[in-house]
Order: structure tokens, then C-alpha cells, then sequence
């Protein structure tokens, strides 16, 4: 049974959290400082806009304006669509042990339960344009909503680990769907608060990360099935759909859509260098995350912790990635270079992985914070340096549906290298070393996305 009083602290650790985020939305509604509009655009400029680089400097008129009763209705929408996307991933790493035991699955092969929905999100990523010109943006958020539900509520029946890992799968395309469109609808819809609209909804999707961990347990330990913890994850995504179909019941009040030389970007996307390395960048990023997703529980148990005290120390760790996913996008927002936050997160998450090298017993929620932080920061932070190379939101889209499409699939390598050198060697802390030369790596590739460069990747 899950420690009541560990579920009373999270819970207040997350309303204390809300609240920080609140008071950063209120600062975030101020109307920003005026400053000398861009010229017109050309239309090679639509592409590779310096001006696009900061925010600040586009659209003017729309910044010095205060958020909207209906835009924060769509915040909100963000929110509940965001918090659907992780817990099929989170609630899985908790129950690992028990699920092995269930259905005879290795280490490997349980890896793959994290491991495949993140390669779906990748290879879905790059279906994202041909899933707009044949749906639509709004049709597409909502299907994706509906395999996420599915994909879940088929978990209640599953019983062997093939039917796990086709309900993985299931999940992770309609996860790629909505991180592939969500972004190009939130840089439509508010053209002058990227970092807002793309931070609210990073934290949101760290957020539903942790109550995936947090919850899936107690739900299993309460329900005597860990087919339940895994299920009712299917419930919120239900809701979300709903929510998303009433936001958007009759004609759009947004802006219209105008079109854009996107499909000959998306074709030279595959040929150009700054689009890679926007990609390996994500990808080597976030494979931190999915690694301590995949096995941090299974980590802290070989240390002595019990199935619901390794679900809470995910769960803690989300959010703090919740909150830095929010807060450094919104620090950087004013900034045109976003190289030293990005460094400042990456830098973070080499200390929490350091920490689990050396010291993991001494002060475990200390490391997986810090780490938690640096990684809920780089993702959002990463995403928002990627629009930045475009100023139309078809365009920039394209960019980060694709950063998305090569990042996931390199990001789902890690946690099977992770189980395998686990298998091998009896301890993660190979693994752990593994992940923090690839961090710092990255922070030295950071130094390449100067903001000069926007103009120049086409």
C-alpha cells in the first residue's frame, strides 16, 4: 500500500508548484516593451527570418496585449491534451517488477514497453505533414487523443507481453500526432508567446509524467491488478478529447491559415544540417529521460526501496521537470540567445546524473531533482530554439515535427542500451556514465545554435 503521508507531500509539493506556475503565467501577461517592427518579410525570409530568432520583435501589436479569456481557454486545452502524453510511459517503469513477473518478459524486452511508444513518436513525427494536408491539425490532435485512449483502456484485458508492447505502440503514434501538430497550432495561436504557449506545454506533459508514477501504483495496490494501474490512464485521455472537440465546436476564431512553401522544406529537410543536428541534439537530450524513466524505480529498488517509494521519487522527479519545463523557456523568453539556458539545463542534468554515480543513497530526491529540472528545461527550451528558425508556423512545424521525428527515435535507443547494460554488468551505473559523457557532449554542441545561424540552416 502506497505511505499516505509520501502521497500527502507530493501532492502538496504539486500545489505548491501550481502556484509558482501561476504567478509565472501572471508575470508572463504583462505586456512586453515596444520595439521597432521587422521589416516585411520576403519570401525566403518566411523561412530563415533573423527577426524570427526573437520573439520580441514579431508581432508587435499581439505582445503588448494580455492574455484572452479564450486564451486561456486554450492554455487550458494544452494542459489537458499535455498531461495524457507521458503516463503510458511513467506508469509502466513502477510496476516493472511485477509486470516481468506476469508475463516472462526480460530486461530488454520490458524495455521495449518505454523504449517502442518513444520510437512511434519518432517515426510518427515524420507522418505529421502528410496527417495535416489529409485531416488537418484539429482532426489530427484529436485522433491522436483517441489511439492514446484506446491504446490504454486495451491494457485492462492484456495479459501477455506481446499485447503490452502492441498497446506501446498504438500509444506512441497518436503521442506523435500531438507533439507533431500541438506545437505549429500553439505558434499560430500565439505568434508572440512561444515560450509561454510551448513551456505551459512541456510542464504540462512532465506533469502527467509524474502522476503516472505516482498514481499507477496506488491505483494497483487499491484495485489488487496492475492491469488497472495501466488502464486508467485511458480516462483522462477521454476527457481531453472532449475538451479539445468542444474547444474547437464550430468555425475557428483563430487566425486563417495561409499557405506556405512547406512541402518543398519538408522534402530538404532531410538534407540539411542544422535540421539533424537540431534531431541528435533532442534525441541524445531526452534519451536521459527516457533511461530514468525505464529503470530509475528499478534502480532505487536494487537499493532497498519499496514499489511505491521508487514510483514517488519518479513522481518527485517529474515535478521538478514540470517546473523548470515552464520557467526556463520563460527566463530565456526575453533573450535572443538561447544557447547559456540551454547549457544551464544540460548542466543540471549532468550534476543529478553525477549524483547518481557517486552518491545515489546520500540524497536521491536531491539528484533526480536536479536532473528532473535539467531535463524538463532542455525539452521545451530545445523545441523553442527549433521554431525559432522559422517565423510561419507551418514552416517551423515542419522543423520541429522532424527535430521530434529523428530525436524520439534516437532517444528510444537509450533505455535498451540501459536494460542491456544492466543485464551484462548487474548495476546501472555504466549506464548512468554513459548518459553523462552524452550530456556533456551536448553541452559543447550547444555553442553551434547561435542565434546568427537562423538564417543561414536553409
Amino acid at each position: 500500500m502506497v505511505d499516505q503521508n509520501s502521497l500527502a507531500r507530493y501532492f502538496s509539493t504539486c500545489s505548491s508548484i501550481v502556484t509558482r506556475l501561476a504567478a509565472a503565467v501572471a508575470v508572463a501577461q504583462r505586456p512586453l516593451p515596444a520595439r521597432k517592427a521587422s521589416p516585411t518579410l520576403t519570401s525566403r525570409s518566411i523561412v530563415n527570418s533573423h527577426s524570427s530568432a526573437n520573439p520580441i520583435q514579431t508581432h508587435v501589436n499581439n505582445a503588448s496585449q494580455t492574455l484572452t479569456w479564450r486564451d486561456a481557454l486554450w492554455l487550458g486545452a494544452i494542459v489537458v491534451i499535455g498531461v495524457n502524453l507521458r503516463p503510458l510511459l511513467t506508469s509502466i517503469s513502477p510496476l516493472m517488477t511485477t509486470i516481468r513477473a506476469a508475463t516472462g518478459l526480460s530486461f530488454s524486452g520490458a524495455s521495449l514497453l518505454t523504449s517502442l511508444p518513444v520510437v512511434a513518436m519518432g517515426i510518427g513525427a515524420f507522418g505529421a505533414g502528410a496527417l495535416t494536408r489529409l485531416i488537418g491539425e484539429t482532426r489530427g490532435v484529436a485522433l491522436g487523443l483517441l489511439a492514446i485512449a484506446l491504446a490504454c483502456g486495451a491494457r485492462w484485458s492484456t495479459t501477455s507481453g506481446a499485447a503490452l508492447l502492441a498497446t506501446a505502440a498504438l500509444a506512441g503514434v497518436g503521442v506523435a500526432a500531438i507533439q507533431a501538430l500541438l506545437p505549429a497550432v500553439m505558434k499560430q495561436r500565439f505568434p508572440a508567446r512561444v515560450p509561454l504557449a510551448m513551456g505551459v506545454f512541456s510542464a504540462s506533459i512532465m506533469g502527467g509524467g509524474g502522476f503516472g508514477a505516482s498514481m499507477s501504483p496506488w491505483v494497483s495496490s487499491t484495485m489488487g491488478s496492475w492491469h488497472a494501474g495501466l488502464a486508467v490512464w485511458a480516462i483522462p485521455a477521454f476527457v481531453a478529447l472532449l475538451c479539445w472537440l468542444g474547444l474547437n465546436r464550430g468555425p475557428s476564431n483563430g487566425a486563417p491559415v495561409h499557405a506556405a512553401p512547406v512541402d518543398a522544406v519538408a522534402l530538404s529537410l532531410w538534407r540539411k544540417r542544422r535540421a539533424w543536428t537540431l534531431g541528435l541534439y533532442f534525441g541524445i537530450v531526452n534519451g536521459g529521460y527516457t533511461s530514468l524513466v525505464a529503470w530509475l524505480p528499478a534502480f532505487y529498488q536494487q537499493h532497498g526501496l519499496s514499489v511505491a517509494k521508487s514510483g514517488s521519487l519518479l513522481a518527485g522527479m517529474t515535478v521538478f521537470q514540470a517546473t523548470a519545463a515552464l520557467l526556463l523557456p520563460l527566463a530565456a523568453a526575453r533573450f535572443r540567445d538561447r544557447r547559456p539556458w540551454l547549457i544551464l539545463g544540460l548542466s543540471a542534468q549532468l550534476a543529478g546524473l553525477l549524483g547518481l554515480i557517486v552518491w545515489p543513497d546520500a540524497a536521491p530526491l536531491l539528484w533526480v531533482g536536479v536532473a528532473g529540472a535539467g531535463l524538463g528545461g532542455t525539452f521545451s527550451l530545445t523545441l523553442v530554439t527549433a521554431m525559432d528558425h522559422a517565423a510561419h508556423h507551418s514552416v517551423a512545424g515542419k522543423l520541429v515535427a522532424f527535430t521530434q521525428g529523428v530525436g524520439f527515435v534516437v532517444a528510444a535507443i537509450a533505455p535498451v542500451i540501459a536494460g542491456v547494460v544492466r543485464g551484462w554488468s548487474g548495476s546501472f551505473a555504466a549506464a548512468w556514465i554513459m548518459l553523462a559523457a552524452s550530456v556533456a557532449a551536448m553541452i559543447a554542441v550547444s555553442f553551434v545554435f547561435s542565434p546568427r545561424s537562423y538564417g543561414e540552416w536553409n
